[in-house]
């Protein structure tokens, strides 16, 4: 019988710089539905109910800012030099 053997790896970027990496660069689209305005726009205006809307994030997960379109959020994403991204 053979002895199992524990790996353990350090990390070669730190989560600080995780979190950091392509901040001010790189953004995201996200679709959102208008229940979620709240929690992640404070200063929006009240929205009906059960709309599919599209949030644009900054690489560290901020709000930037909200649409009915991901064409719009794209468009917003680029007028400010930030490189969108896909996540899954």
């Amino acid at each position: 019988m053979t002895e199992a053997t524990t790996l353990h790896f350090e990390p070669a970027v730190s989560l600080e710089a995780l979190a950091a990496l392509g901040e001010g660069h790189i953004a995201y689209v996200k679709q959102i539905r208008s229940e979620d305005v709240p929690g992640l726009f404070p200063q929006a205006p009240q929205i009906a109910p059960g709309l599919k809307l599209f949030a644009l994030h900054a690489a560290d997960g901020t709000p930037i800012m909200l649409t009915d379109s991901r064409e719009a959020a794209v468009a917003n994403a680029w007028s400010n030099e930030l490189e969108t991204v896909s996540v899954h």
